[in-house]
């Protein structure tokens, strides 16, 4: 493994986001997020908690630079809570300075501290009024054009960041936030769930209408803050690795294929190539919108860097016959175990997660060959621990199997650095904390740090925290 490398430029640090950590939602004048409204719903959280407090971050900024600092870390992902900025979230509607100025003292305080701020616009909490007032995300002409105005307000005001991200996995926002009703603001055609909702076209409308907001808040940096502050913007992706569940059938390996296309590409392809890809127009038809030359123009080419989120793998077995309306996947299923018995990895705390680090290089590997192997950062990583939450601390802090996931992850990606021509420059673990699970609520912990939830949210680094810098050191060239 030692001729394993990383390029001499690599950044690496922890992620998070403001919603999951932050807390303090009254605070200095911040306004109600589409996720304040959703987990006051019954039987939307699993342990019936929100955000409220969170890991009090808010109020906590020195303790986490601190904190980054023990750990190593030379860079810091974060989003900023729209609704603290511009509470109403409108073009039109007043901006909070306190809110505002909150965020610009803690980017000149990372950078004191030697961390690169890495800023995510929106990573899903859309302000609430803006879901009322027209419809949040399902508006086309409205939402990009407030988002547009938003990035405007934090350009402005927070010119020495130089690596901004517009949007936070926009799958999620599409299709656990108005297919499946999993997340805020919970639309679905399943009744049970809601009372609102199409499942069959709306998340594809969410996803446009994300798409051209994107492009206009990059349109906006690269006219009128790039040529000064210089500085990269980019949207974040995230995306399985798949395999066939029979490796000799054709069937499965276009299946397999298709996953990722329906997944990833739906937005990827659009800002890379210029089109939804052909799988997805072929199975939706007109439920799929189609760009205007103008919102074409917006999205193709809109990208500076790929920021990819990626935590596991799945076994992909094609279906027969029509897809059901609500199908998102691709008229397909996805499992843990192949025909042949095969496994992907091990049980995790969450239901969707098994560790598998050669997935890992395999995506990294076809995303670069479909994109013209564009500079990458890892955005996102991490995995949860089955039943960490009811361990004891001590035994927590010795999270052996975290530590192990992150070692055979980061290996995997210098591998496709080292010997894959795969052009990868910078890593986030998720998360740096313990925080707010959205829908698992706190039952479920991503953190290389315990927060003791019972006694004031304190933080104690586990062993993975202290893994990763000797690791990134020994990989990382030294110029």
């Amino acid at each position: 493994m030692s001729a394993l490398s990383l390029p001499s430029d690599f950044k690496w640090g922890f992620a998070t986001a403001a919603y999951q950590i932050e807390g303090s939602i009254d605070k200095d004048g911040r306004g109600p997020s589409i996720w304040d409204t959703f987990c006051e719903r019954p039987k939307k959280i699993a342990d019936g908690s929100s955000g409220v407090t969170a890991c009090d971050s808010y109020n906590r900024t020195t303790e986490d630079i601190a904190l980054l600092k023990e750990l190593g870390s030379q860079a810091y992902r974060f989003s900023l809570s729209w609704t603290r900025i511009i509470p109403k979230g409108g073009r039109n509607d007043p901006i909070n300075q306190a809110g505002l100025d909150h965020y610009i003292k803690f980017v000149n305080d990372l950078l004191a501290a030697g961390i690169t701020p890495f800023i995510t616009l929106l990573h899903w909490d859309v302000p609430d009024e803006l879901d009322k007032r027209y419809g949040g995300l399902l508006n086309r002409e409205e939402f990009p054009l407030d988002f547009a105005h938003y990035a405007r307000v934090c350009f402005q005001a927070m010119p020495q960041v130089k690596n901004w991200i517009t949007f936070n996995e926009p799958w999620c926002s599409s299709i656990l936030g108005y297919s499946v009703g999993q997340f805020a603001p919970g639309r679905t055609s399943n009744r049970e769930k809601s009372d609102v909702g199409d499942s069959s076209t709306e998340p594809w409308i969410v996803g446009h209408n994300l798409l051209v907001a994107h492009g206009r808040a990059v349109k906006i940096y690269r006219e009128e803050f790039k040529p000064t502050n210089g500085g990269e913007i980019a949207i974040v992706l995230n995306g399985d690795a798949t395999y066939p569940w029979d490796p000799t059938d054709p069937k499965d390996v276009e299946a397999a294929n298709r996953k990722i296309e329906f997944a990833i590409s739906w937005f990827a392809d659009p800002i890379y190539l210029g089109e939804y890809p052909a799988s997805m127009r072929k199975q939706l038809g007109d439920r799929l919108p189609t760009f205007t030359d103008e919102e074409r123009a917006l999205v193709h080419g809109s990208n500076d860097f790929y920021g990819m989120n990626h935590y596991t793998a799945d076994f992909v077995k094609h279906k027969e016959g029509e897809p059901a309306p609500e199908d998102f996947l691709g008229n397909l299923e996805t499992t843990f175990y192949s025909k042949n018995g095969g496994n992907i990895g091990q049980v995790t705390q969450s239901p969707w997660l098994r560790p598998c680090a050669p997935g890992f290089r395999d995506l990294l590997v076809w995303l670069s060959k479909r994109y013209g192997y564009p500079k990458i950062y890892v955005t996102e990583n991490g995995t949860s621990i089955k039943g960490e939450n009811d361990m004891p601390m001590e035994q927590i802090l010795e999270d052996d199997f975290r530590l192990q996931y992150y070692d055979e992850y980061v290996k995997a990606m210098a591998t496709a650095s080292t010997l894959d021509g795969v052009n990868v420059r910078g890593y986030f673990a998720w998360s740096l904390m313990d925080n707010f699970e959205w829908a698992e609520g706190y039952e479920t912990r991503f953190g290389v740090t315990y927060v003791d939830y019972n006694n004031g949210q304190k933080r104690y680094p586990k062993k993975s925290a202290r893994h990763l810098a000797p690791l990134f050191d020994s990989l990382i060239k030294k110029e």
